[in-house]
């Protein structure tokens, strides 16, 4: 399945609204410290934080993105429900830790507490990882 990762400055109609349903899978208390989806898109977009996977022209997965000098962030990694288990995931990790390296510095997953399914994904595919509340 070819994803490709994007680092998106705008997005369609038909973006925004992958983006709705990516993010309307996520648990509300997972979004924090934004009050919704809308809330964390708009953030995504305006500060240039916004890493989406694309497949077949449509938004499958997202993520922010905080590049710091010394590493990157990647928070709020989410796939589509129906897309998930399809590799999208670590595609899209595997390739901002590809850019990442490129650019001299190191990645780190920001997960939440409460998803224990994801720190153990993020641990057999050896990705450093910070929990947040």
């Amino acid at each position: 399945m070819p994803v490709f990762i994007e680092y998106p400055t705008e997005l369609s109609q038909q973006d925004l609204a992958d983006l709705d349903k990516i993010y309307a899978d996520m648990p509300a208390e997972l979004l924090a410290p934004y009050a919704d989806a809308t809330t964390l898109i708009e953030h995504g977009i305006a500060n240039n934080a916004l890493v989406t996977a694309r497949f077949n022209s449509r938004l499958l997965g997202a993520a922010l993105l905080n590049r710091q000098s010394t590493q990157w962030l990647l928070s709020h990694l989410c796939i589509r429900e129906i897309t998930r288990q399809r590799g999208v995931a670590k595609r899209l990790v595997s390739e901002v830790h590809r850019v990442a390296q490129q650019e001299q510095t190191s990645l780190t997953l920001c997960i939440p507490q409460q998803l224990d399914s994801l720190q153990q994904w993020a641990k057999s595919n050896d990705y450093p990882t910070q929990l947040s509340n």
